[in-house]
């Protein structure tokens, strides 16, 4: 598969570094920014379109079960496509994005169906990500949540997140206060994102995912693109040693009741079975009628229908 990036478009990404780049330079240093009750804080730069940030939800969602109560995630909004302007060379328009993303999803072995890019296109990733800033002021909870619901909107369902009524779908789905949260949009939200934006640019961030891991004496590991977990889980233990992972369940009725909706990657990942079995566990559950499997043409995922304990 091809695996070339170019600076001319932040979409196209490169799956053996696992970043997504973004258009302007950068200069850096800032990111001093702890302040947690917990003993390490990561900074998550990142974007709601970002197909590599995708690709490490099975990491971090297994990072958060094994060393939780460790670690703070402040996320944070890094403005990976502003508009379709600055673009020149081979890559000009959306529809150049689609075949692209449809590798990238084989790369991760996370469902993602390119086609968004040639049915309903997205103008710029800059509305989901301030509508995921009014959110944080509303429940930090469930703003991480709406990012979730928002990325399987795009990635699986092919919804054009720049559009209002399907930001407020994810919202309404996570249970957020829609009216408020137009309302957030359109005001303080802009300049919430254009802090993360400048924070980004001012620590020298290049690319998504990144991830400042930061203890309370400033001592920091960086976590650049997609990385197998063992990377998070050493910046970890690096900055605090005392860090001692937790055990969970790892069942489908644990699981999913943390997570209602998980792919055969991320079931994998966190029940420590092997990818060739996990699929085949969710399709089970899912003929027994106690999920729900959401099929796209590169994958699938699995959604609680009712408890399935």
């Amino acid at each position: 598969m091809t695996t070339n990036t170019t600076s001319n478009n932040p979409l196209i990404c490169d799956p053996a570094e696992g970043i997504c780049g973004i258009p302007d330079s950068v200069t850096g240093k800032p990111v001093t920014i702890p302040n947690t009750e917990k003993p390490v804080k990561i900074i998550y730069f990142t974007d709601p379109i970002c197909s590599s940030c995708w690709g490490i939800e099975p990491q971090l969602r297994k990072l958060k079960l094994e060393y939780g109560q460790f670690i703070e995630i402040d996320y944070r909004m890094g403005g990976l496509l502003p508009d379709w302007s600055y673009n020149s060379g081979g890559i000009s328009k959306p529809s150049d994005v689609a075949h692209h993303w449809d590798e990238v999803s084989l790369y991760y072995d996370m469902p993602i169906d390119g086609d968004v890019w040639l049915e309903d296109p997205l103008h710029s990733s800059y509305p989901p990500s301030i509508a995921f800033k009014a959110a944080q002021m509303q429940d930090k909870d469930k703003a991480i949540l709406l990012l979730r619901e928002m990325r399987e909107m795009l990635f699986l369902q092919k919804k054009n997140l720049a559009k209002w009524e399907y930001m407020a779908i994810a919202a309404s789905t996570v249970g957020l206060d829609t009216t408020q949260l137009k309302t957030d949009f359109e005001g303080k939200a802009k300049d919430l994102f254009e802090e993360d934006l400048k924070l980004a640019k001012e620590s020298g961030v290049r690319g998504f995912p990144t991830m400042f891991f930061i203890n309370d004496a400033g001592a920091k590991e960086i976590v650049y693109g997609s990385k197998a977990y063992s990377f998070y889980e050493t910046a970890l233990l690096k900055l605090y040693p005392l860090a001692v992972k937790a055990e969970y369940a790892k069942t489908p009725e644990f699981l999913f009741t943390r997570y209602p909706s998980l792919t055969a990657k991320e079931f994998a990942e966190l029940s420590a079975t092997p990818r060739s079995e996990s699929e085949k566990i969710l399709d089970t559950l899912a003929a027994e009628g106690r999920l729900e499997k959401i099929i796209t043409k590169n994958g699938a995922m699995w959604k609680v229908k009712r408890s399935i304990s």
